[in-house]
């Protein structure tokens, strides 16, 4: 019978070869306020300590599925959800994790009424100094803003009502979508729901990894482009459609060319800056990103030429 009051939350954490935060990660569930959950752990045959590591917390409410995604993230977590019980689903990546509140706060929410619940993440990269990002405004995350500004949402800090993934079907496994197929799910979600609510608080941890370059950054480009031209195709977007297709590209490249300026991939970044121009002169931020990037390169120019 399920506890109109402590609803079971099915917590999925797809993984492949991640033991050396994995333990991390399955710990801050473990240590959890909010008690009723179950663990799904659904791991792409790991060659490390990944099962050892799991095995170590002999929890019963921990489970451990081996399956083989093929490189395809979505399969992982859709076999996840198939294998949850919980009227709730909290996604976590295997190298995030949450603090000790995240669960309790969610279901508090949910009680509330609410069915999509995002809380805000510390965003952790090696070698720089970490970042609070607060998700949302509750605005951007209707449906039609969400897909002509871009994803304001995060995978590790989602709880959502289990029969609205399944009502939708779950990630997409479009191999076109893989690094964007979240961005597709909340598109479908808040389409068809709109009880949402960010939570203005901190409670968890997304790791950023250095390496992550020009090809990352790419990759996750093409899929956002994938994902925003399957929704536009199948959404009437009245008379004005094309020019806020080509308005929401240029958005796109203008992300992907701030991440490369990040990374310092300054041609690379360059290029992308001249695409946003090309497919829409109107993302206004595009004018000044594109300035400092060429005052980074004058500057890298003149030093190289002072020391030849």
């Amino acid at each position: 019978m399920t506890d109109l009051l402590n609803p079971l939350i099915s917590v999925v954490v797809p993984t492949f070869n991640h033991a050396q935060f994995l333990r991390d990660s399955i710990g801050s569930v473990v240590t959890q306020k909010y008690s009723n959950w179950e663990l799904i752990i659904v791991n792409n045959f790991s060659t490390d300590e990944t099962v050892q590591i799991v095995e170590s917390f002999a929890d019963p409410r921990i489970s451990l599925i081996n399956f083989q995604n093929h490189g395809i993230i979505a399969a992982a977590r859709n076999q996840g959800i198939q294998a949850a019980s919980g009227e709730l689903i909290a996604f976590l990546d295997s190298d995030d994790l949450w603090y000790p509140n995240k669960l309790s706060m969610s279901v508090q929410q949910f009680l509330e009424g609410n069915e999509i619940i995002c809380h805000g993440e510390l965003w952790v990269e090696e070698g720089r100094k970490s970042r609070k990002i607060f998700y949302g405004p509750r605005k951007n995350a209707e449906y039609q803003n969400l897909l002509r500004r871009g994803n304001c949402i995060s995978t590790s800090a989602v709880v959502v009502r289990t029969s609205l993934i399944k009502e939708v079907g779950g990630f997409d496994q479009n191999t076109q979508f893989v690094t964007a197929e979240d961005y597709d799910l909340w598109l479908k979600l808040t389409k068809i729901n709109q009880k949402i609510v960010f939570i203005p608080e901190i409670l968890g941890e997304f790791r950023r990894h250095s390496g992550n370059a020009s090809n990352s950054v790419l990759r996750n480009l093409n899929a956002e482009l994938a994902v925003v031209a399957s929704h536009f195709a199948n959404t009437k977007q009245g008379r004005f459609s094309s020019f806020l297709f080509r308005q929401r590209e240029a958005r796109a490249y203008y992300g992907a060319a701030r991440g490369l300026f990040a990374s310092d991939q300054l041609t690379e970044s360059f290029h992308l800056f001249r695409k946003s121009l090309m497919r829409s002169p109107f993302v206004i931020r595009t004018f000044p990103g594109l300035i400092l990037l060429i005052a980074k390169m004058i500057r890298r120019l003149i030093k190289k030429l002072s020391l030849s």
